[in-house]
């Protein structure tokens, strides 16, 4: 396996004052953007910083390469415990969602477990059509617990029983009739749509901006910070198990 990047999330910032975007590019090619130790604390980082830029109205998360993210890293987790790496994604949902400004998330390629969590965190999802999604922790005993936080508020409950029971493959398109992604489009469109809605939103003051988000997410905001702790001992708890552990181990194995 190749050694990882420097940097795993690249942050760059386009447009002109009080209207400007901030993109953070996942770029982790070597674990396929998996929610590693490093790759999170990048992604804390590069928002926290963006929420402090006076100039930045609106941030956007993107990915390098054809995955966007494949969940937890597997290898750290397969090797280590697991205690402050969930606590850690509780807290990214919810800086995300508690973030003065907008986040948008572009979606294409495959988007897998712990990644569908910075998708449901997000205030808006914007995926190509025949992007992959998959809620892939039953395959492995483990359970969608500390992404069920963002997950299962924005999916209806039909949708969160099939993909989360069943860890099947779901398109783009499927996200957006189950709730999961606010729009999918044709991958060619992809870009431009990206652009229009990020143009949109840049054009909201500040203040009107950050009060409506907030009455946007309150009730998520109640839901992470009643249940998250919950969640996190949970997920935990399951990645040390032996069945997981083993289901891991195998996995890892495969794809060497």
């Amino acid at each position: 396996m190749p050694d990882a990047p420097t940097e795993l999330v690249h942050y760059a910032v386009s447009g002109v004052a009080g209207e400007a975007i901030a993109s953070l590019t996942l770029d982790s090619p070597h674990n396929r953007n998996a929610l590693s130790r490093q790759l999170v604390t990048e992604l804390f980082e590069g928002l926290e910083r963006a929420a402090a830029d006076d100039e930045v109205a609106v941030v956007l998360i993107g990915a390098e390469g054809r995955v966007f993210c494949s969940g937890a890293d597997l290898s750290e987790a397969s090797s280590g415990g697991m205690e402050e790496g969930t606590r850690r994604i509780v807290d990214l949902q919810r800086l995300i969602v508690t973030l003065d400004k907008p986040v948008v998330t572009r979606l294409s390629g495959a988007v897998r477990a712990g990644g569908i969590g910075i998708v449901a965190a997000s205030d808006i999802a914007i995926a190509a059509e025949d992007a992959t999604f998959a809620l892939t922790e039953v395959k492995l005993g483990l359970a969608a617990a500390i992404i069920s936080l963002t997950v299962h508020h924005r999916m209806t409950p039909r949708a969160a029983a099939l993909t989360t029971l069943g860890g099947e493959v779901f398109t783009g398109a499927q996200a957006a009739a189950y709730g999961l992604v606010t729009t999918a489009v044709p991958s060619e469109a992809l870009d431009e749509e990206v652009d229009r809605v990020c143009a949109s939103l840049v054009t909201g003051a500040a203040q009107g901006l950050r009060e409506s988000k907030r009455i946007l997410n309150r009730d998520l905001v109640a839901r992470i910070d009643a249940h998250g702790a919950e969640m996190a001992e949970l997920s935990t708890r399951l990645f040390a198990s032996d069945e997981a552990r083993e289901a891991m181990t195998a996995f890892l194995s495969r794809r060497r």
